[in-house]
């Protein structure tokens, strides 16, 4: 099997360019951002604390996470029930990173996320895939663009939607979330050393997933 390890920070277009290459390449896309998402929503619909890392840790044995791929993409289950787009929300968003920097959290899913890598040729991102879940993964590539680009993206992302866009707000939010991301004591946001930089800053998306693609088949 053939792994593709994709870090990066957030809005930096990971989850659209790996899942754009992966259909191109014939390999499963694994959104891990999406399982942590699934973890968040639990504890926001259940009254724990995302940022109370005991009470989150005592609620995991509550949680089951499903993860299918179909032909419209993957889909996420939480308890036998369909999740896929209630994790999508801003609120869920905001409590996602703090979930994820709970380690039993990361011990909980380390093992579904290289079982999927074990047995699949894979492109997975996330913040510590090349890092922590696939160290030996045959490629790493740090997928980043800078604050102001994904800021940019994101404020005309939601003008597109006709939801209100502050873009100082949102490039706020995003060093924020940033330097949250990789500061934290559980597997911090980093590049692995071996990684490749991909910066997409003055990239269009079709470009970013040549890219890619190309470092992909390079290794192949």
């Amino acid at each position: 099997m053939f792994a593709v390890a994709i870090d990066g920070p957030a809005g930096a277009g990971k989850s659209s360019v790996a899942k754009a290459a992966a259909k191109e390449l014939g390999f499963l896309y694994v959104d891990t951002g999406a399982i942590y998402r699934t973890i968040a929503l639990y504890m926001l619909e259940n009254g724990i604390a995302p940022t109370d890392p005991a009470a989150v840790e005592a609620a995991l044995p509550q949680v089951k996470v499903g993860l299918a791929h179909t032909a419209e993409g993957q889909k996420m289950s939480l308890n036998g029930e369909d999740v896929t787009s209630r994790i999508r929300t801003e609120e869920v968003s905001a409590a996602t990173s703090a979930v994820a920097a709970v380690p039993a959290v990361r011990a909980y899913l380390l093992g579904l996320q290289r079982d999927l890598a074990r047995d699949n040729n894979v492109l997975m991102d996330g913040r510590d895939i090349g890092t922590v879940v696939l160290p030996d993964a045959q490629l790493k590539v740090f997928l980043t663009a800078s604050p102001e680009e994904r800021a940019r993206r994101r404020t005309a992302q939601l003008a597109e939607s006709g939801q209100p866009a502050d873009y100082k707000q949102i490039l706020e939010e995003i060093k924020a979330r940033d330097h949250q991301d990789s500061t934290r004591a559980a597997a911090p946001l980093k590049p692995a050393p071996d990684s490749v930089l991909l910066d997409t800053s003055g990239l269009s998306f079709e470009g970013s997933v040549a890219a890619l693609v190309g470092l992909v088949r390079e290794r192949q």
